[in-house]
């Protein structure tokens, strides 16, 4: 593509959540990451394979790549479409991810093979993310070294289950990152209580009173979903917040990092 047959591509599609750079000097008109550096993704991912867990437009499938790994598969179920008054269709599915895939040059193959001669890709498919149950069926590595679940824990119905199925497709070895909504900061829904962070506990979410969102569930302190991690099996969990002082519920973020 010309740098304007890029853009007017990028125009064209009513909204991103990643902000993404592309050639040209081009970035698409997303949000996320408010802090790629608060995620603490190494550095060097050279060799390494990566399931990148509700990879929406693949600005982490993107950044796997460009740190070296060597195979990252990205999954969605296309479930979260933001809420409230935001046009986030999402019907078009890997529409944002397969036009960032291609401006930025990265390959893309289904061929097993292609992964068994060495060379370095992307492999994207569906799986219910909502569940993550099926999670085995759309892996292209039996085990993955690294496993990126940013901005999903507070959209599943069983993120305990969840957890426990991507627990089984990792190694001694391989580092589970997590990014989530939490309550640490913020009011509670229903009352006006502020969670100052020592709490262990979950609101539960049946209706669209988080972010006026009907795909968000559970939302927990970060003390709850680091106990929850070590529930699933995980061992070694470091946690932080992206703030002490959110101003925004867009702020209300932490991050957990744990080993098999």
């Amino acid at each position: 593509m010309t740098k304007e047959e890029l853009q007017a591509a990028v125009d064209a599609i009513p909204y991103f959540y990643h902000r993404i750079e592309l050639p040209f000097g081009i970035v698409t008109p997303g949000w996320a990451p408010i802090s790629a550096a608060a995620y603490r993704i190494p550095n060097n991912l050279a060799g390494k394979t990566v399931l990148d867990v509700g990879a929406w437009d693949g600005y982490w499938t993107f950044e796997a790549i460009k740190r070296g790994a060597l195979r990252v598969t990205a999954i969605d179920n296309f479930s979260d479409t933001i809420g409230g008054k935001v046009n986030a269709d999402r019907s078009r599915q890997w529409e944002t991810f397969d036009l960032c895939r291609s401006a930025l040059g990265f390959e893309y193959r289904e061929n097993r093979a292609f992964w068994q001669n060495g060379r370095q890709g992307i492999r994207r498919a569906n799986c219910d993310i909502q569940n993550v149950y099926d999670i085995d069926e759309s892996a292209i590595d039996s085990y993955y070294s690294h496993v990126f679940m940013f901005g999903v824990l507070y959209h599943l119905r069983h993120p305990l289950m969840a957890l426990e199925n991507v627990r089984s497709l990792m190694t001694n070895d391989s580092v589970l990152h997590i990014e989530t909504a939490i309550l640490d900061g913020c009011p509670s829904r229903y009352t006006s209580h502020v969670y100052a962070g020592d709490e262990c506990c979950l609101e539960f979410y049946p209706g669209a009173e988080y972010g006026d969102n009907p795909s968000n569930w559970y939302v927990g302190t970060l003390r709850a979903w680091v106990a929850m991690v070590q529930a699933a099996g995980f061992k070694n969990v470091e946690s932080w917040r992206l703030t002490d002082t959110p101003q925004h519920i867009s702020q209300c973020r932490g991050f957990i990092k744990a080993s098999v």
